[in-house]
């Protein structure tokens, strides 16, 4: 019989993540802070960039992270957050948000200016600036945290859906572009997700951000965003996650949500 302490797994195999690096923007809270941890968990030396310095710098204390400042509309914020790094291979562009709620006929143009260029500009900049580091790295991920928004269109939601949209296409055009070369282009694209801030900053009331998920059993956490996040950028480098759609089992479609009570 061959010897148990043999054939058993050893418990001193690198952990997923070991020697690569991992960037995620918008980490100061919700899915970016959990992506962190997650990503630190798993052996990343994970580096973190958002606008709130106080929060990342907790967070990293928390996590083992190296933090700093980010404000990816500011050309100048990303040129240095960039120049600070040794090296990068994998980026998740998770900094975003929206900000409104208003029909198309209201629509608010400084909301859809700040929602687009949070979204979409901040991150082709980031992107643009990282490609040639994780090119370099033979072994690149470029991960976009987009929206089922991003897939589908629903009233009171257009300023988002917009910008998510366009967050979707970004991921399809950069994958062709860069087919051939060893970098990953991942879309994970989450549907209700219960975060502390998401809803609120989009509606600016508690009481608003709360209906939002009252009555839903078991919406998605950060957490789970963050573990299919993990999982993505774990796999061997020939399997690319084009498009992962992940909603909570009460969400069968952004219009369809089961609610109790």
């Amino acid at each position: 019989m061959p010897d148990p302490a043999q054939t058993a797994p050893s418990d001193s195999r690198p952990l997923p993540g070991a020697g690569r690096t991992a960037v995620v923007t918008g980490a100061s809270s919700g899915i970016g802070a959990a992506t962190a941890a997650r990503l630190a968990a798993e052996g990343f030396d994970v580096v973190i960039g958002a606008r709130r310095g106080d929060r990342l710098e907790s967070l990293a204390g928390s996590i083992g992270a190296r933090a700093l400042p980010l404000d990816v509309t500011d050309p100048d914020s990303v040129a240095a957050f960039v120049g600070a790094l040794d090296r990068v291979d994998v980026l998740v562009n998770n900094a975003g948000g929206a900000f409104d709620t208003a029909a198309v006929a209201d629509a608010d143009l400084d909301s859809w200016a700040r929602t687009y260029e949070v979204n979409v500009l901040g991150t082709v900049r980031m992107t643009r600036a990282l490609l040639p580091a994780l090119r370099a790295s033979g072994a690149g991920d470029v991960l976009f945290v987009s929206s089922t928004a991003g897939l589908i269109s629903y009233e009171g939601g257009a300023s988002y859906t917009a910008a998510k949209h366009g967050v979707h296409t970004l991921a399809e055009t950069l994958r062709l572009e860069l087919c051939g070369e060893p970098v990953r282009v991942i879309e994970i694209a989450p549907g209700m997700v219960k975060t502390a801030e998401f809803s609120l900053n989009r509606t600016g009331d508690q009481a608003a951000a709360d209906a939002v998920y009252q009555g839903v059993r078991e919406p998605l956490v950060a957490e789970d965003v963050a573990d299919c996040i993990a999982w993505a950028v774990t796999r061997p480098h020939h399997v690319n996650v084009d498009l992962m759609v992940i909603r909570p089992r009460a969400q069968a479609a952004q219009h369809k949500v089961a609610r109790e009570g």
